[in-house]
Protein backbone atom coordinates (compact mmCIF):
# COMPACT_ATOMS: atom_id res chain seq x y z
CA UNK A 1 0.00 0.00 0.00
CA UNK A 2 1.55 3.30 -1.07
CA UNK A 3 1.64 6.54 0.87
CA UNK A 4 0.20 8.29 -2.18
CA UNK A 5 -2.87 6.06 -2.07
CA UNK A 6 -3.37 6.64 1.65
CA UNK A 7 -2.92 10.39 1.26
CA UNK A 8 -5.52 10.43 -1.51
CA UNK A 9 -8.21 8.59 0.46
CA UNK A 10 -7.46 10.61 3.59
CA UNK A 11 -8.72 13.66 1.71
CA UNK A 12 -12.06 12.02 0.96
CA UNK A 13 -15.09 13.04 3.04
CA UNK A 14 -16.13 9.95 4.95
CA UNK A 15 -19.01 8.37 6.77
CA UNK A 16 -18.75 5.74 9.53
CA UNK A 17 -21.69 3.61 10.62
CA UNK A 18 -19.90 1.05 12.79
CA UNK A 19 -17.41 2.30 15.37
CA UNK A 20 -17.45 1.28 19.05
CA UNK A 21 -16.61 3.95 21.58
CA UNK A 22 -15.08 1.33 23.88
CA UNK A 23 -12.60 0.22 21.22
CA UNK A 24 -11.52 3.64 20.03
CA UNK A 25 -9.50 5.13 22.90
CA UNK A 26 -6.09 6.73 22.51
CA UNK A 27 -3.15 4.83 23.99
CA UNK A 28 -1.75 7.98 25.59
CA UNK A 29 -5.13 8.65 27.18
CA UNK A 30 -5.17 5.18 28.76
CA UNK A 31 -1.82 5.92 30.38
CA UNK A 32 -2.91 9.37 31.52
CA UNK A 33 -6.16 8.07 33.05
CA UNK A 34 -4.31 5.27 34.82
CA UNK A 35 -1.80 7.66 36.36
CA UNK A 36 -4.47 10.18 37.37
CA UNK A 37 -6.64 7.49 38.99
CA UNK A 38 -3.95 5.26 40.49
CA UNK A 39 -4.85 2.28 38.31
CA UNK A 40 -2.62 -0.76 37.98
CA UNK A 41 -1.60 -1.40 34.39
CA UNK A 42 0.66 -4.06 32.86
CA UNK A 43 2.90 -1.11 31.93
CA UNK A 44 2.81 2.68 31.89
CA UNK A 45 4.87 2.81 28.70
CA UNK A 46 2.73 3.25 25.60
CA UNK A 47 4.79 0.76 23.60
CA UNK A 48 4.72 -1.82 26.40
CA UNK A 49 1.00 -1.30 27.00
CA UNK A 50 0.16 -1.67 23.32
CA UNK A 51 0.12 -5.53 23.20
CA UNK A 52 -2.46 -5.62 26.01
CA UNK A 53 -5.00 -3.48 24.15
CA UNK A 54 -4.06 -3.83 20.49
CA UNK A 55 -3.66 -6.74 18.07
CA UNK A 56 0.03 -7.28 17.35
CA UNK A 57 1.44 -8.67 14.07
CA UNK A 58 2.62 -11.97 15.57
CA UNK A 59 -0.57 -12.75 17.52
CA UNK A 60 -3.02 -15.49 16.53
CA UNK A 61 -6.16 -14.10 14.96
CA UNK A 62 -9.18 -15.34 16.91
CA UNK A 63 -12.24 -13.91 18.57
CA UNK A 64 -10.84 -14.88 21.97
CA UNK A 65 -7.63 -12.96 21.34
CA UNK A 66 -9.51 -10.00 19.91
CA UNK A 67 -12.06 -9.69 22.72
CA UNK A 68 -9.31 -10.27 25.29
CA UNK A 69 -8.02 -6.77 24.57
CA UNK A 70 -11.12 -5.34 26.23
CA UNK A 71 -10.19 -6.88 29.59
CA UNK A 72 -7.72 -4.08 30.22
CA UNK A 73 -9.94 -1.41 28.66
CA UNK A 74 -12.84 -2.19 31.03
CA UNK A 75 -10.82 -0.86 33.94
CA UNK A 76 -10.97 2.73 32.71
CA UNK A 77 -14.65 3.70 32.84
CA UNK A 78 -14.76 5.11 36.35
CA UNK A 79 -16.30 8.57 36.14
CA UNK A 80 -18.26 11.09 34.13
CA UNK A 81 -15.03 12.98 33.46
CA UNK A 82 -13.33 9.95 31.93
CA UNK A 83 -16.30 8.91 29.80
CA UNK A 84 -16.74 12.41 28.46
CA UNK A 85 -13.02 12.78 27.75
CA UNK A 86 -12.96 9.54 25.79
CA UNK A 87 -16.11 10.51 23.85
CA UNK A 88 -14.64 13.86 22.84
CA UNK A 89 -11.38 12.29 21.74
CA UNK A 90 -13.04 9.56 19.69
CA UNK A 91 -15.05 12.17 17.80
CA UNK A 92 -12.01 14.44 17.40
CA UNK A 93 -10.00 11.55 15.95
CA UNK A 94 -12.76 10.73 13.47
CA UNK A 95 -12.97 14.37 12.38
CA UNK A 96 -9.19 14.49 11.92
CA UNK A 97 -9.60 11.59 9.45
CA UNK A 98 -12.14 13.67 7.52
CA UNK A 99 -15.16 11.71 8.77
CA UNK A 100 -18.06 14.11 8.28
CA UNK A 101 -20.89 11.92 9.60
CA UNK A 102 -20.62 9.15 12.19
CA UNK A 103 -22.97 6.94 14.16
CA UNK A 104 -20.92 6.08 17.22
CA UNK A 105 -22.14 3.11 19.23
CA UNK A 106 -21.52 2.23 22.83
CA UNK A 107 -22.75 -0.29 25.38
CA UNK A 108 -24.12 1.42 28.51
CA UNK A 109 -23.53 -1.72 30.58
CA UNK A 110 -19.84 -1.81 29.55
CA UNK A 111 -19.35 1.82 30.57
CA UNK A 112 -21.21 1.21 33.82
CA UNK A 113 -19.61 -2.01 35.07
CA UNK A 114 -17.59 -0.20 37.74
CA UNK A 115 -19.84 2.76 38.59
CA UNK A 116 -23.22 1.00 38.87
CA UNK A 117 -25.23 4.14 38.19
CA UNK A 118 -28.39 4.53 36.13
CA UNK A 119 -28.03 4.01 32.39
CA UNK A 120 -29.66 7.39 31.84
CA UNK A 121 -26.72 9.04 33.59
CA UNK A 122 -24.15 7.30 31.40
CA UNK A 123 -26.08 8.04 28.21
CA UNK A 124 -26.54 11.65 29.28
CA UNK A 125 -22.77 12.06 29.72
CA UNK A 126 -22.02 10.62 26.29
CA UNK A 127 -24.75 12.68 24.61
CA UNK A 128 -23.48 15.88 26.22
CA UNK A 129 -19.87 15.25 25.22
CA UNK A 130 -20.80 14.10 21.72
CA UNK A 131 -22.87 17.22 21.07
CA UNK A 132 -20.08 19.53 22.21
CA UNK A 133 -17.40 17.64 20.25
CA UNK A 134 -19.54 17.58 17.11
CA UNK A 135 -19.80 21.36 17.18
CA UNK A 136 -16.14 21.85 18.05
CA UNK A 137 -14.78 19.55 15.33
CA UNK A 138 -17.37 20.17 12.61
CA UNK A 139 -18.61 16.60 12.38
CA UNK A 140 -22.14 15.31 12.72
CA UNK A 141 -22.21 12.48 15.26
CA UNK A 142 -25.26 10.49 16.27
CA UNK A 143 -25.33 7.62 18.75
CA UNK A 144 -26.40 3.98 18.83
CA UNK A 145 -26.92 2.11 22.10
CA UNK A 146 -25.80 -1.53 22.22
CA UNK A 147 -26.89 -4.49 24.30
CA UNK A 148 -25.32 -7.95 24.39
CA UNK A 149 -27.11 -11.13 23.38
CA UNK A 150 -25.17 -13.13 25.99
CA UNK A 151 -26.54 -10.88 28.75
CA UNK A 152 -30.02 -10.62 30.23
CA UNK A 153 -32.93 -9.24 28.26
CA UNK A 154 -33.62 -7.16 31.39
CA UNK A 155 -30.46 -5.21 30.54
CA UNK A 156 -31.75 -4.91 27.00
CA UNK A 157 -35.02 -3.42 28.25
CA UNK A 158 -33.12 -0.82 30.27
CA UNK A 159 -30.94 0.04 27.27
CA UNK A 160 -34.05 0.56 25.15
CA UNK A 161 -35.58 2.82 27.82
CA UNK A 162 -32.43 4.94 27.81
CA UNK A 163 -32.40 5.08 24.02
CA UNK A 164 -35.99 6.32 23.95
CA UNK A 165 -35.30 8.85 26.69
CA UNK A 166 -32.48 10.37 24.64
CA UNK A 167 -33.98 10.30 21.15
CA UNK A 168 -33.96 14.09 21.17
CA UNK A 169 -30.28 14.16 22.20
CA UNK A 170 -28.78 12.29 19.26
CA UNK A 171 -29.61 8.63 19.96
CA UNK A 172 -30.84 7.23 16.65
CA UNK A 173 -30.72 3.44 16.99
CA UNK A 174 -30.08 0.31 19.01
CA UNK A 175 -27.74 -2.60 18.38
CA UNK A 176 -27.46 -6.22 19.49
CA UNK A 177 -23.85 -7.30 19.92
CA UNK A 178 -22.06 -9.95 21.97
CA UNK A 179 -21.37 -13.65 21.55
CA UNK A 180 -23.20 -15.12 18.57
CA UNK A 181 -22.34 -18.75 19.35
CA UNK A 182 -24.88 -20.23 21.74
CA UNK A 183 -26.95 -17.05 22.07
CA UNK A 184 -29.90 -16.60 19.73
CA UNK A 185 -31.24 -13.16 18.92
CA UNK A 186 -34.82 -14.41 19.36
CA UNK A 187 -35.19 -13.47 23.07
CA UNK A 188 -34.63 -9.82 22.12
CA UNK A 189 -37.31 -9.73 19.42
CA UNK A 190 -39.89 -7.89 21.53
CA UNK A 191 -37.35 -5.23 22.54
CA UNK A 192 -36.39 -4.56 18.95
CA UNK A 193 -39.99 -4.56 17.77
CA UNK A 194 -40.72 -1.86 20.34
CA UNK A 195 -37.64 0.13 19.29
CA UNK A 196 -38.65 0.00 15.64
CA UNK A 197 -42.20 1.10 16.44
CA UNK A 198 -40.72 4.11 18.25
CA UNK A 199 -38.69 5.09 15.19
CA UNK A 200 -35.25 3.89 16.27
CA UNK A 201 -32.91 2.35 13.72
CA UNK A 202 -32.12 -1.35 14.07
CA UNK A 203 -28.65 -2.80 13.55
CA UNK A 204 -27.53 -6.25 14.70
CA UNK A 205 -24.12 -7.90 14.91
CA UNK A 206 -24.52 -11.12 12.93
CA UNK A 207 -22.66 -13.32 10.48
CA UNK A 208 -19.31 -12.48 12.02
CA UNK A 209 -18.45 -15.60 14.05
CA UNK A 210 -21.53 -17.62 13.10
CA UNK A 211 -22.77 -18.42 9.62
CA UNK A 212 -25.36 -16.97 7.29
CA UNK A 213 -28.31 -18.22 9.37
CA UNK A 214 -27.38 -15.66 12.03
CA UNK A 215 -27.85 -12.90 9.43
CA UNK A 216 -31.23 -14.28 8.40
CA UNK A 217 -32.33 -14.42 12.05
CA UNK A 218 -31.34 -10.77 12.59
CA UNK A 219 -33.49 -9.69 9.65
CA UNK A 220 -36.48 -11.95 10.29
CA UNK A 221 -36.64 -11.91 14.10
CA UNK A 222 -35.34 -8.43 14.91
CA UNK A 223 -36.21 -6.45 11.79
CA UNK A 224 -32.62 -5.34 11.20
CA UNK A 225 -32.13 -2.91 8.33
CA UNK A 226 -28.38 -2.96 8.93
CA UNK A 227 -26.11 -5.83 9.90
CA UNK A 228 -22.88 -5.37 11.82
CA UNK A 229 -20.27 -7.31 9.81
CA UNK A 230 -22.49 -9.90 8.08
CA UNK A 231 -19.54 -11.29 6.12
CA UNK A 232 -20.62 -14.93 6.57
CA UNK A 233 -23.73 -14.16 4.50
CA UNK A 234 -21.71 -15.10 1.43
CA UNK A 235 -21.97 -18.76 2.52
CA UNK A 236 -25.66 -18.98 1.56
CA UNK A 237 -27.10 -17.63 -1.72
CA UNK A 238 -30.54 -17.51 -0.11
CA UNK A 239 -29.31 -15.08 2.54
CA UNK A 240 -27.62 -12.96 -0.10
CA UNK A 241 -30.95 -12.83 -1.92
CA UNK A 242 -32.67 -11.86 1.35
CA UNK A 243 -30.22 -9.00 1.92
CA UNK A 244 -30.81 -7.70 -1.58
CA UNK A 245 -34.59 -8.12 -1.45
CA UNK A 246 -34.91 -6.26 1.85
CA UNK A 247 -32.29 -3.64 1.01
CA UNK A 248 -30.33 -4.47 4.16
CA UNK A 249 -26.96 -2.75 4.49
CA UNK A 250 -23.86 -4.55 5.78
CA UNK A 251 -21.54 -2.57 8.07
CA UNK A 252 -18.35 -4.32 6.97
CA UNK A 253 -15.16 -3.90 9.00
CA UNK A 254 -12.50 -5.76 6.97
CA UNK A 255 -9.44 -5.31 9.19
CA UNK A 256 -11.43 -6.20 12.29
CA UNK A 257 -12.75 -9.31 10.53
CA UNK A 258 -9.18 -10.46 9.96
CA UNK A 259 -8.04 -9.52 13.47
CA UNK A 260 -10.91 -11.46 15.02
CA UNK A 261 -10.36 -14.52 12.85
CA UNK A 262 -13.71 -14.19 11.05
CA UNK A 263 -11.77 -13.99 7.77
CA UNK A 264 -8.38 -15.62 7.27
CA UNK A 265 -6.74 -12.89 5.15
CA UNK A 266 -7.62 -9.75 3.21
CA UNK A 267 -7.31 -11.59 -0.10
CA UNK A 268 -10.06 -13.98 1.08
CA UNK A 269 -12.40 -11.28 2.37
CA UNK A 270 -15.89 -11.67 0.82
CA UNK A 271 -16.56 -7.92 0.68
CA UNK A 272 -15.91 -7.59 -3.05
CA UNK A 273 -18.04 -10.63 -3.90
CA UNK A 274 -20.91 -9.37 -1.74
CA UNK A 275 -20.67 -5.91 -3.30
CA UNK A 276 -20.58 -7.27 -6.85
CA UNK A 277 -23.55 -9.52 -6.08
CA UNK A 278 -25.62 -6.41 -5.36
CA UNK A 279 -25.54 -6.40 -1.56
CA UNK A 280 -25.40 -2.95 -0.02
CA UNK A 281 -22.00 -2.83 1.67
CA UNK A 282 -20.19 -0.11 3.62
CA UNK A 283 -16.66 0.27 5.04
CA UNK A 284 -16.08 0.82 8.75
CA UNK A 285 -13.38 0.49 11.43
CA UNK A 286 -15.18 -1.30 14.30
CA UNK A 287 -12.47 -0.71 16.94
CA UNK A 288 -9.70 1.64 15.75
CA UNK A 289 -7.56 1.15 18.87
CA UNK A 290 -7.70 -2.65 18.80
CA UNK A 291 -6.83 -2.84 15.10
CA UNK A 292 -4.60 0.28 15.02
CA UNK A 293 -6.37 1.74 11.99
CA UNK A 294 -8.27 4.73 10.69
CA UNK A 295 -11.16 4.72 8.24
CA UNK A 296 -8.73 6.03 5.63
CA UNK A 297 -6.64 2.91 6.22
CA UNK A 298 -9.71 0.79 5.50
CA UNK A 299 -10.41 2.63 2.25
CA UNK A 300 -6.80 2.29 1.12
CA UNK A 301 -6.69 -1.41 2.05
CA UNK A 302 -9.85 -2.11 0.03
CA UNK A 303 -8.27 -0.46 -3.00
CA UNK A 304 -4.95 -2.23 -2.50
CA UNK A 305 -6.13 -5.75 -1.60
CA UNK A 306 -9.55 -5.97 -3.28
CA UNK A 307 -8.88 -3.77 -6.31
CA UNK A 308 -11.59 -1.29 -5.39
CA UNK A 309 -11.54 1.77 -7.61
CA UNK A 310 -12.12 5.34 -6.51
CA UNK A 311 -15.66 4.96 -7.86
CA UNK A 312 -16.18 1.85 -5.71
CA UNK A 313 -15.08 3.75 -2.63
CA UNK A 314 -17.37 6.63 -3.51
CA UNK A 315 -20.27 4.23 -3.98
CA UNK A 316 -19.63 2.73 -0.54
CA UNK A 317 -19.70 6.18 1.03
CA UNK A 318 -23.01 6.96 -0.66
CA UNK A 319 -24.50 3.61 0.38
CA UNK A 320 -23.51 4.44 3.94
CA UNK A 321 -25.25 7.81 3.72
CA UNK A 322 -28.34 6.09 2.30
CA UNK A 323 -28.36 3.76 5.32
CA UNK A 324 -27.96 6.45 7.98
CA UNK A 325 -30.47 6.29 10.83
CA UNK A 326 -32.07 9.62 10.04
CA UNK A 327 -35.55 10.84 9.08
CA UNK A 328 -36.08 10.47 5.34
CA UNK A 329 -35.68 14.16 4.50
CA UNK A 330 -32.47 14.49 6.54
CA UNK A 331 -31.08 11.30 5.00
CA UNK A 332 -31.76 12.63 1.51
CA UNK A 333 -29.93 15.85 2.41
CA UNK A 334 -26.99 13.82 3.74
CA UNK A 335 -26.80 11.77 0.55
CA UNK A 336 -26.89 14.89 -1.61
CA UNK A 337 -24.20 16.55 0.50
CA UNK A 338 -21.89 13.55 0.23
CA UNK A 339 -22.48 13.27 -3.49
CA UNK A 340 -21.32 16.87 -3.84
CA UNK A 341 -18.32 16.40 -1.53
CA UNK A 342 -17.19 13.20 -3.24
CA UNK A 343 -17.55 14.66 -6.70
CA UNK A 344 -15.46 17.67 -5.73
CA UNK A 345 -12.87 15.57 -3.92
CA UNK A 346 -12.44 13.06 -6.71
CA UNK A 347 -12.01 15.77 -9.31
CA UNK A 348 -9.26 17.32 -7.21
CA UNK A 349 -7.45 14.33 -5.76
CA UNK A 350 -8.10 10.92 -7.34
Amino acid sequence: MTNVLLQSVTKLPKIELHRHLEGSLRLKTLVAIAIENGLTLPSFSIDELRPFVQMMPDEPRSWQQFLGKFQVLRQFYRSKTIIQRVTREVIADAAADNVRYMELRFTPQALNNLMHCAYDEVVDWVCEAASAASSQYNIRCNLILSMNRHESTDIGEEVLKAALNFKDRGVVGIDLAGQEAGFSAQPFARIFEHAKAEGLGITVHAGEWLGADSVAEAIQALGATRIGHGVRAHEDPRVIAMLIEHGVTLEVCPTSNIDSGAVSAYAQHPLRDLYQAGVRTTLNTDDPLISDITLSDEYAAAMHHLNFTADDIGRHIIMAAEAAFLPESQRAELVAQFQTWISESQRQNL
